[in-house]
Protein backbone atom coordinates (compact mmCIF):
# COMPACT_ATOMS: atom_id res chain seq x y z
CA UNK A 1 0.00 0.00 0.00
CA UNK A 2 2.65 2.56 1.04
CA UNK A 3 5.82 1.16 -0.49
CA UNK A 4 7.69 4.43 -0.99
CA UNK A 5 11.25 3.94 0.23
CA UNK A 6 13.02 6.73 2.03
CA UNK A 7 16.42 7.21 3.56
CA UNK A 8 17.43 4.98 6.42
CA UNK A 9 20.52 4.39 8.52
CA UNK A 10 21.60 2.06 11.31
CA UNK A 11 22.34 3.11 14.89
CA UNK A 12 23.15 1.43 18.21
CA UNK A 13 20.44 1.33 20.89
CA UNK A 14 20.99 2.76 24.38
CA UNK A 15 18.71 0.19 26.05
CA UNK A 16 16.59 -2.70 24.84
CA UNK A 17 14.22 -1.49 22.10
CA UNK A 18 11.03 -3.34 22.99
CA UNK A 19 8.78 -1.66 20.44
CA UNK A 20 9.31 -1.19 16.72
CA UNK A 21 7.87 1.69 14.72
CA UNK A 22 8.41 4.45 17.30
CA UNK A 23 10.09 7.85 16.94
CA UNK A 24 13.70 7.89 18.19
CA UNK A 25 16.26 10.56 19.04
CA UNK A 26 20.05 10.40 19.01
CA UNK A 27 21.94 10.53 22.31
CA UNK A 28 25.66 10.30 23.08
CA UNK A 29 25.21 6.56 23.66
CA UNK A 30 22.96 5.82 20.66
CA UNK A 31 19.25 5.95 19.82
CA UNK A 32 16.49 6.14 22.42
CA UNK A 33 12.72 6.72 22.16
CA UNK A 34 11.82 10.38 21.56
CA UNK A 35 9.08 11.68 23.85
CA UNK A 36 8.41 15.24 22.61
CA UNK A 37 8.60 17.38 19.49
CA UNK A 38 11.46 19.26 21.19
CA UNK A 39 13.60 16.09 21.06
CA UNK A 40 15.96 15.92 18.10
CA UNK A 41 13.99 13.20 16.31
CA UNK A 42 16.14 11.32 13.80
CA UNK A 43 13.50 8.90 12.53
CA UNK A 44 11.50 5.78 13.31
CA UNK A 45 13.15 2.54 14.47
CA UNK A 46 12.13 -0.36 12.24
CA UNK A 47 12.48 -3.34 14.55
CA UNK A 48 12.98 -4.45 18.15
CA UNK A 49 16.40 -5.23 19.59
CA UNK A 50 18.57 -5.71 22.66
CA UNK A 51 20.69 -3.02 24.33
CA UNK A 52 23.71 -2.09 22.25
CA UNK A 53 22.36 -3.71 19.07
CA UNK A 54 22.51 -1.79 15.80
CA UNK A 55 18.99 -1.25 14.43
CA UNK A 56 17.61 0.26 11.21
CA UNK A 57 16.07 3.74 11.50
CA UNK A 58 13.88 5.25 8.76
CA UNK A 59 14.82 8.92 8.45
CA UNK A 60 12.55 10.05 5.62
CA UNK A 61 9.83 8.68 3.42
CA UNK A 62 6.88 6.69 4.74
CA UNK A 63 7.17 4.55 7.85
CA UNK A 64 4.70 2.65 9.95
CA UNK A 65 4.37 4.24 13.43
CA UNK A 66 2.58 3.10 16.61
CA UNK A 67 -0.16 5.51 17.74
CA UNK A 68 -0.46 6.67 21.36
CA UNK A 69 -4.20 7.36 20.93
CA UNK A 70 -6.75 7.90 18.16
CA UNK A 71 -5.31 9.96 15.27
CA UNK A 72 -7.23 11.33 12.29
CA UNK A 73 -6.07 10.72 8.74
CA UNK A 74 -4.06 13.76 7.64
CA UNK A 75 -3.24 14.87 11.19
CA UNK A 76 0.21 16.21 12.06
CA UNK A 77 1.96 13.91 14.55
CA UNK A 78 4.76 14.19 17.09
CA UNK A 79 6.39 11.72 19.48
CA UNK A 80 4.65 11.15 22.81
CA UNK A 81 5.28 8.62 25.59
CA UNK A 82 7.66 5.84 24.51
CA UNK A 83 8.08 7.39 21.04
CA UNK A 84 4.53 6.63 19.93
CA UNK A 85 2.74 9.11 17.64
CA UNK A 86 0.35 11.73 19.04
CA UNK A 87 -1.62 14.46 17.31
CA UNK A 88 0.15 17.83 17.04
CA UNK A 89 -1.20 21.36 16.67
CA UNK A 90 1.99 23.17 15.65
CA UNK A 91 5.38 21.73 14.78
CA UNK A 92 5.35 18.08 13.74
CA UNK A 93 7.53 15.13 12.78
CA UNK A 94 5.07 13.50 10.41
CA UNK A 95 1.67 13.38 8.72
CA UNK A 96 -0.72 10.46 9.36
CA UNK A 97 -1.65 8.84 6.04
CA UNK A 98 -4.35 6.68 7.63
CA UNK A 99 -6.41 7.01 10.80
CA UNK A 100 -5.66 5.26 14.09
CA UNK A 101 -8.75 4.38 16.11
CA UNK A 102 -6.96 3.53 19.36
CA UNK A 103 -3.64 3.43 21.17
CA UNK A 104 -1.40 0.72 19.77
CA UNK A 105 -2.71 0.95 16.21
CA UNK A 106 0.09 0.98 13.63
CA UNK A 107 -0.41 3.54 10.86
CA UNK A 108 1.62 4.80 7.88
CA UNK A 109 3.20 8.22 8.49
CA UNK A 110 4.94 10.50 6.01
CA UNK A 111 8.05 11.54 7.94
CA UNK A 112 8.76 15.27 8.00
CA UNK A 113 12.32 16.25 8.82
CA UNK A 114 13.14 19.18 11.05
CA UNK A 115 9.91 19.50 13.08
CA UNK A 116 8.00 21.17 10.26
CA UNK A 117 5.20 23.59 11.00
CA UNK A 118 3.53 23.44 7.57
Amino acid sequence: MYEIPGYSFSAKTVAAQTTKYVFVKMTDAGIAPATAVADAVVGVVQREGIAGEVLPVMHSGISMVVASAAIAKGAKVIPAADGRAATAAGACNGIALEAATAAGDIIPVLLVNGSATA
